[in-house]
């Protein structure tokens, strides 16, 4: 079925299993305690990772950290994701999540980077050098301003 175009593959399916572990995991819990249990999440979910995956994750956790430090570190469908007010604004899809050709860093509809008509939400990673980062901070950056 994975293969024939109906349904889902195993690969998503196990996506949605995963948030749905999220959300339970999260169950009952309020403020610190939350985002403690989610920060601690992102990062196994991180270090879980290998290659440029990792590379990237790594370097994107580094860059929020820096740009964006008001968003808050979780995980979505498994990815590291950051976010504000508890909206994903920014994640890393790992390639080898859904064993595709390249990972990548992400912008949720929440990010502020509207700029006219059409604008870029997702970058695809087969290298981290510093022209990545530095495209990944500008849009970090732009997309969650600091209050």
């Amino acid at each position: 079925m994975a293969g024939s175009g109906a349904g889902f593959s195993d690969e998503e399916r196990a996506a949605m299993t995963q948030r749905a572990e999220e959300l339970k995991a999260m169950k009952g819990l309020k403020g610190s305690a939350k985002r403690e249990k989610e920060n601690e999440a992102c990062l196994e979910a991180i270090d879980k990772l290998d290659g440029v995956d990792r590379a990237m994750a790594e370097r994107l956790h580094v860059i929020v950290l820096e740009e964006a430090p008001h968003l808050t570190p979780k995980t979505f469908y498994g990815f590291p994701a950051y976010a504000k007010d508890g909206k994903v604004v920014v994640f890393y899809q790992p390639a080898s999540k859904f064993k595709t050709r390249y990972g990548t860093v992400s912008f949720d509809d929440t990010a502020q980077l509207d700029d006219g008509p059409m604008w870029p939400v997702s970058f695809a990673v087969v290298e981290v050098t510093a022209e990545v980062e530095k495209t990944v901070r500008d849009a970090v950056r732009r997309a969650s301003p600091s209050e």
